[in-house]
């Protein structure tokens, strides 16, 4: 498919800066066989007792550092952990980068300029590894929040909290699992006492979901690998669901990929331990997901693609532009809608 089908104009006051206070007051538009304007805290009253609900518990790294290459300064994103105290980093000015650069970001911390990648970042070495260098990081980074949200050099250190979700407990991604940030405590109990089950999946995000779509057809496009994992118990437990018919409901486009990409040809899903470069567009046959939680999507994205997949694209053509002219708030720390393949409800 032409990647123009996918896109749309978006005013740019609707991006959200901050989340709204209460996470669980955003918006929620219902796309089914019509459009209802509803909250999230309102989840449990859309879904149906032995329905289980799938989030993503990857936890953001600050992974953006602010330094300097002798006297300029610099700006890096790690993005991907090579291991042995190297990460792979997109770099401002990453063109005047040369190998055995030396980048310092703090009092004993620095980076060496270990070499240059076709795509255009760089490697960069540190003399730790480890718990040691995660520590620099967590000390010195800020978090690695995309482009289109707006922030002084010093960052604002309010996201430090707004951009982890409630279900964070592994550390890895470089970009939230942005459906999740919607989630309270009183939001989850209601959802407990309504009988909807909750599991969680670990699926590091990486920096490349805020990378644009640069071809012209969906054919050509290569997706971005990211690591997920799916414990055999878990596995197990939805497969259970599924089978007393009950639906999966995927917190998130990460969490949907994930399951997708661990399920067989039935819907079944095993255990999974992998990277995934899973890309879905308009025609894919969805195998173990029936419902999807997730925000609004920037244009012509892989996450718009894969959402006009799962709802059809004109369906979600006409939600967006509901979503804009009733003024819902886009993006991360925007609002959320909840959809139903092929408009059933």
């Amino acid at each position: 498919m032409r990647v123009d089908e996918f896109d749309f104009t978006l005013p740019r006051e609707l991006i959200a800066e901050h989340p709204i206070e209460p996470r669980d007051a955003a918006r929620l538009l219902v796309v089914g066989n019509r459009l209802e304007d509803r909250r999230i805290a309102e989840l449990p009253s859309l879904l149906r007792a032995g329905d289980v609900l799938v989030a993503n518990d990857t936890r953001v790294i600050p992974v953006r550092l602010h330094g300097k290459r002798g006297a300029a300064a610099i700006e890096v994103t790690l993005h991907r952990d090579l291991g042995g105290g190297q990460w792979r980093a997109f770099a401002k000015g990453a063109k005047r980068l040369k190998p055995g650069d030396t980048l310092q970001f703090g009092e004993s911390f620095a980076a060496e300029v270990a070499g240059k990648e076709p795509e255009g970042d760089v490697v960069l070495r540190f003399a730790t590894e480890g718990a040691a260098l995660m520590g620099l990081i967590a000390r010195h980074g800020q978090m690695p929040l995309p482009p289109y949200i707006h922030r002084e050099k010093t960052g604002d250190a309010r996201d430090r909290h707004d951009y982890q979700t409630i279900f964070a407990a592994r550390d890895g991604a470089v970009a939230a699992p942005t459906a999740g940030l919607h989630f309270t405590p009183s939001l989850l109990a209601a959802l407990k006492e309504a009988d909807i089950g909750l599991e969680t999946v670990t699926l590091h995000v990486g920096a490349g979901t805020f990378l644009p779509v640069k071809v012209e057809d969906t054919k050509d496009h290569q997706m971005h690998a990211e690591f997920g994992v799916i414990g055999a118990e878990t596995a197990t437990r939805l497969n259970a669901v599924r089978a007393k018919g009950g639906r999966i409901v995927a917190i998130g486009t990460t969490s949907l990929r994930l399951l997708e990409s661990a399920a067989d040809e039935h819907g079944a899903i095993a255990p999974f331990a992998a990277e995934t470069r899973l890309f879905i567009t308009p025609g894919y046959r969805f195998r173990a997901v029936d419902l999807l939680l997730t925000n609004f999507h920037l244009p012509r994205s892989t996450l718009f693609m894969l959402v006009s997949a799962f709802a059809g694209l004109e369906r979600m053509r006409s939600a967006y532009a509901h979503a804009i002219a009733e003024r819902y708030r886009f993006f991360s720390y925007g609002d959320a809608c909840l959809l139903f393949p092929g408009g059933a409800r």
